[in-house]
């Protein structure tokens, strides 16, 4: 097996190919073993959402950014609450006042259909 091609001489090492590819196989295993894998949660609001309702889902979502994840805050309208999109956008701008302290905003709210979406990840 070649080790250094790019030395002068090159240099080589008798091997079993079989022995390389299972310590190559082992280094890779180990590698992906210490990555931190980021998911996404997703948290689903309503603008007529209740105060109960709504501590609830924001204390879900501390837990979810603690353990590193990102989080996607989805505000659903159906029907004729498509007319107080100011009302979801309010709850959103108290949802992120709320978890200044433990994450930040990684993408602002943006109208999308139905739906007003915005990610947020931890500090």
């Amino acid at each position: 097996m070649e080790i250094a091609p790019t030395a002068n001489p090159p240099v080589c090492r008798i091997m079993d190919h079989s022995r390389f590819k299972y310590e190559q196989e082992k280094k890779e295993k180990e590698a992906r073993k210490k990555q931190k894998v980021v998911h996404i949660k997703e948290i689903r609001l309503g603008p007529k959402i209740g105060e109960h309702d709504y501590q609830f889902k924001v204390n879900h979502l501390i837990e979810f950014l603690k353990k590193g994840d990102k989080v996607k805050v989805t505000m659903i309208f159906r029907g004729r609450e498509m007319a107080h999109v100011d009302l979801g956008r309010k709850i959103l701008e108290k949802l992120s006042s709320d978890i200044s302290g433990v994450g930040e905003i990684e993408e602002q709210p943006r109208m999308e259909g139905r739906f007003i979406n915005m990610i947020i990840r931890a500090k």
